[in-house]
């Protein structure tokens, strides 16, 4: 996992050829469900902080977002990193900010878009493991099934086609929402950054996923 983070950091910005794209988009889900689903560990944070920020064509859409993430990282101290995580997503009861899209979709938690997700994770042959404590429709779950799209072997499963019908059913309608939520919170400091990124990547996802049309 930590050879896949280091991976996702060094690629977190356009690259050449078509291969690499892929790799690259994969891995940076991958690295964003990580960051959203629990508070970045030690190993994280380090080598976030020494993550290469240079894109290979100046100027790239992600560049700068990315080069913000890297700054933060470098600039808060784990300890902090974990407590903003707790203030703004953990507690008990009510969050500061919630991280599940039947909340953004329906204003409550467990509602009808959370039905229609378990149903499409059905049809992917997917399935949530009991032992996660959340629910399918948390964010991090979301990326990770994007990630899975993106490089798993199946390719009945695991091609663009599945790819943008997932995207523009469960996390267009409401990913950029949460960013802007993240955003807007005066406790948001590392996770301001990693908000914008995130944003930043969903819009480049809209971007490509419209051409296919």
């Amino acid at each position: 996992m930590n050879q896949a983070m280091n991976q996702a950091m060094n690629h977190a910005i356009p690259v050449g050829s078509a291969m690499d794209e892929e790799t690259a988009r994969a891995e940076i889900y991958g690295l964003l469900a990580q960051l959203y689903y629990v508070a970045p560990t030690p190993e994280l944070m380090s080598s976030l902080r020494v993550a290469v920020t240079e894109a290979p064509a100046a100027g790239g859409f992600l560049e700068e977002p990315w080069r913000q993430v890297v700054a933060a990282a470098r600039d808060t101290p784990d300890a902090q990193v974990r407590a903003e995580y707790d203030a703004l997503f953990g507690g008990v009861g009510k969050p500061e900010v919630y991280l599940f899209g039947s909340h953004y979709l329906s204003g409550f938690l467990n509602e009808k878009p959370l039905a229609r997700l378990r149903t499409d994770l059905a049809a992917l042959g997917l399935a949530r493991d009991e032992t996660m404590p959340d629910t399918e429709d948390h964010v991090a779950y979301l990326f990770e099934v994007m990630r899975y799209l993106i490089a798993g072997d199946d390719v009945e499963v695991a091609n663009l086609t599945r790819q943008s019908e997932f995207f523009s059913h469960h996390l267009q309608p409401w990913a950029t929402k949460l960013c802007e939520a993240i955003l807007a919170h005066p406790k948001a400091r590392f996770y301001r950054s990693v908000a914008a990124f995130t944003q930043a990547f969903l819009e480049v996802e809209t971007q490509g996923f419209d051409m296919l049309e």
